[in-house]
């Protein structure tokens, strides 16, 4: 099938707090649209106030696909079942005659649907995985790096439980954890991305986390534990829970849960927009200009418009 033919759906990408759900719920509305969440933290039930999930009210009606759809307790949703999941997400919105958005920060999903990349189906090896547990976070991130420079620009670097299984892959399949085998497009995909100046991205991100705070994030988090999340499990979830896991665990203060998970942050939209600016195919814009947004929109309905 040539790209021409292709089914059409729309990406919208960028770094954690630029807006992104809020432009595809705009755009949903406008054009007739369903939105596919490509959140590695948003699959999981309960996971609200620290991963930044899109309330029902700001919603505005508009149906999304793949938030709470996992257990927590497990943790094991991965690349490879969002993929599936989303491809039959969007085969219910094409076939309703509405318009697929893909919606998220997670680099490595939205790139594994968006450019049908096909990963290595390595089973558990627990002797390998027993060995690596022994190797710290710093440890397992440095030998990755030096074995799959690709795959550690976007994993998180203190998350032990991703970084074994990408150096089990590696180990398992003697290839990149990450791999970009060339498939045939599903589908034809218009790529917006939502990206700000830096200081005014964080001072954004740190009045977020101050009302998600008062939203009662802690109490979130104390909640999950008491339904069976263990703190481990809880910290490789990483930046949120990460840190006011430890905070409960008292291992650091609330003063030092804020300022780490500030720094956490700003190194993880770092490698966002290292990952999404490989991309020569997205077009960005800056959500705090409204004449932005509209262009965003007149470059979808011209999207749309093309020859199909």
């Amino acid at each position: 099938m040539s790209k021409e033919k292709l089914p059409k759906i729309l990406a919208i990408v960028g770094p954690t707090a630029t807006g992104k759900s809020d432009l595809a719920v705009f755009l949903a509305k406008k054009f007739n649209g369903e939105i596919v969440s490509a959140d590695s933290r948003q699959v999981y039930k309960g996971m609200d106030l620290g991963s930044g999930k899109i309330s029902k009210k700001e919603m505005q009606g508009i149906k999304h696909y793949l938030l709470d759809v996992a257990s927590p307790k497990t943790a094991s949703y991965n690349v490879t079942k969002f993929k599936a999941a989303a491809e039959k997400a969007i085969s219910q919105i094409l076939k309703a005659g509405k318009l697929p958005i893909i919606c998220g920060g997670t680099g490595f999903w939205v790139d594994a649907l968006c450019k049908n990349q096909t990963f290595s189906k390595v089973p558990p090896n627990k002797a390998l995985r027993l060995k690596l547990s022994k190797q710290s976070a710093e440890e397992l991130f440095s030998m990755l790096a030096k074995q799959d420079p690709k795959r550690a620009q976007n994993i998180d670097p203190k998350n032990k439980r991703r970084l074994i299984r990408a150096l089990e892959i590696i180990k398992e399949s003697k290839g990149p954890a990450y791999s970009n085998l060339q498939n045939p497009a599903k589908y034809k995909t218009l790529y917006i991305g939502l990206d700000m100046q830096h200081e005014k991205l964080m001072q954004k991100i740190s009045k977020r986390l101050d009302l998600r705070l008062k939203k009662g994030m802690i109490k979130e988090v104390q909640r999950l534990h008491k339904q069976g999340v263990s703190w481990k499990t809880l910290e490789n979830f990483g930046l949120e829970y990460r840190f006011v896991a430890e905070f409960l665990q008292k291992k650091i203060s609330k003063q030092q849960m804020k300022e780490l998970l500030l720094i956490a942050v700003k190194k993880y939209t770092k490698r966002q927009r290292t990952w999404f600016k490989r991309n020569r195919e997205i077009f960005w814009f800056d959500p705090n200009k409204k004449s932005n947004l509209l262009k965003a929109a007149s470059k979808t309905k011209n999207f749309l418009k093309e020859a199909a």
